[in-house]
């Protein structure tokens, strides 16, 4: 049930609100003039404090009487089922409603060029630095990401210039809609990092996603340009036929992937006190060098098609560096929160093999002389799942120290679905590397406090709060390694 978007402001009610693009989305909207309540059954940090910030009221829990007599349309996040008391009453009172995506569709990307990145791997990355990179160079972009851009201390903008940075998901809209959230952006220009198997909770095999995928960039008007990853056979087979441009870009650190099979390319690549230095080609001319603060092969790919972007939207060579060099990157992505006696302890969202793999080998650049350990916790639905039991044994190849936690709610999955991490440490172990399972928050940081030494970098990955263990792990540090303490042990 879909009417016109009005021209005044409108009385909106969202059904779980606390989501990341649901509260983003209801920050746009009041700060659009729009008069916004919600509720959701969890209200914590950081979408409360962003809701209160913009002087939205969230209810807690979901009731009838929530929704006011003078509301004029509900949106309805993708956390809630058809039978929610809110959306019972919305259907019973027969008002208009939205899923997330549809409403920023309508409310805010009808008179803009949408700028789309989509694919499994870098999208948040990726998005905010594009979103940052046009802010740099006075485009002043609208944008919707699922992540905290430091550049901007938010993860939304309204925005006045012309264009407006989305990250594309390919999760399903809503009950109501079962369809990517990505089919709803209207991509002008997009990127797409690449594709594999993913969110098994809802996709049953690759060739599903693959089609998903297709119809997303033939959204793509003729006019339209669509930047690829290259060295992806599944994001090669949806592209085929297209009525856009088309370019690929790539990097000498990816030994598969021939240059001459690229028209954007990063060569002489460099890692020179934690800043990543590269030569940019394009269609075999070089355009310059690049210094980027971001770490990793995976990064320096999500650079570079930000660079290549916004070369085709009309960007100079020097406000591309410019915009570039001054990211200052994205909340729970490798982020530092904190140093304790010289062991760093950092936060990052990687969750699906190929994320893990990748950023570990770039902290292990980054940071030659450290000794790196990973703690793990399988939190996301595919991650639970035994269908990555054997990719998660070569994942965690880069590190020296491998810890891994229970499963999040393991209840949710079948018993024969679940990720078995007994067998996946001893298959870790076979492969010469020092693995071991630990199942609560408590444990592990019990057994870390000790075996810690300085100079140590702790990497926590995980896609969710994991028990708050970041500031329990960095306070017992201080506790045991305060010489003043009882229980100090002295590092020689």
């Amino acid at each position: 049930m879909v009417r016109p978007i009005l021209t005044q402001p409108e009385r909106i009610h969202m059904i779980a609100i606390c989501g990341t693009g649901m509260a983003a989305l209801a920050g746009l909207l009041k700060k659009s003039g729009h008069h916004i309540s919600g509720s959701d059954k969890a209200v914590y940090p950081p979408m409360s404090t962003l809701l209160e910030a913009e002087g939205i009221v969230c209810k807690s829990g979901f009731k009838a009487e929530h929704i006011a007599p003078d509301t004029d349309r509900v949106i309805i996040g993708n956390a809630v089922s058809r039978d929610n008391t809110e959306v019972i009453e919305t259907l019973r009172r027969g008002l208009p409603y939205l899923s997330m995506a549809a409403a920023l569709e309508q409310f805010f990307l009808t008179d803009k060029q949408s700028l789309v990145v989509a694919g499994t791997h870098g999208k948040t990355t990726t998005s905010s630095l594009l979103a940052s990179v046009l802010s740099s160079a006075a485009y002043d972009p609208g944008f919707l990401i699922g992540g905290w851009i430091k550049n901007f201390d938010s993860n939304h903008r309204v925005g006045k210039g012309p264009y407006f940075v989305v990250e594309g998901d390919e999760y399903d809209t809503a009950f109501f809609d079962k369809g990517p959230k990505f089919l709803h952006y209207r991509p002008k220009h997009a990127i797409l990092t690449g594709i594999e198997f993913d969110h098994a909770d809802i996709f049953s095999d690759i060739e599903v996603i693959k089609n998903l995928f297709r119809q997303f960039v033939e959204l793509i008007p003729p006019e339209g340009h669509l930047l690829l990853a290259a060295g992806s056979p599944e994001a090669d087979s949806v592209v085929r036929n297209l009525p856009c441009s088309v370019e690929r870009y790539g990097s000498s650190l990816d030994k598969k992937i021939h240059r001459s099979n690229c028209d954007w390319y990063a060569d002489a690549v460099k890692s020179i006190d934690e800043v990543l230095g590269f030569d940019v080609w394009y269609r075999n001319k070089k355009l310059g060098n690049i210094a980027s603060p971001l770490c990793g092969r995976h990064n320096l790919m999500n650079a570079l098609s930000v660079i290549a972007l916004c070369h085709h939207i009309g960007l100079s060579w020097v406000q591309i560096k410019d915009g570039l060099q001054s990211f200052q990157g994205v909340k729970r992505r490798q982020e530092l929160v904190g140093v304790v006696d010289d062991i760093l302890v950092m936060d990052d969202f990687a969750h699906h093999p190929t994320a893990i793999s990748e950023t570990l080998a770039g902290l292990k650049v980054r940071y030659p002389s450290r000794r790196l350990w990973v703690v793990f916790e399988p939190r996301s639905a595919t991650s639970k799942r035994k269908v990555f039991q054997k990719a998660f044994v070569s994942a965690f190849e880069a590190a020296d120290q491998i810890v891994l936690a229970g499963l999040h709610a393991p209840e949710k999955i079948k018993p024969e679905d679940r990720l078995d991490l007994e067998q996946l440490v001893f298959d870790i172990n076979a492969q010469d590397k020092t693995a071991r399972f630990i199942p609560s928050t408590d444990q592990i940081v019990k057994a870390l406090i000790t075996a810690l030494q300085p100079g140590d970098l702790v990497c926590i990955m995980s896609c969710g709060g994991f028990d708050g263990i970041h500031q329990k792990l960095l306070a017992q540090l201080e506790i045991f390694r305060d010489p003043e303490s009882p229980i100090y042990e002295s590092p020689i």
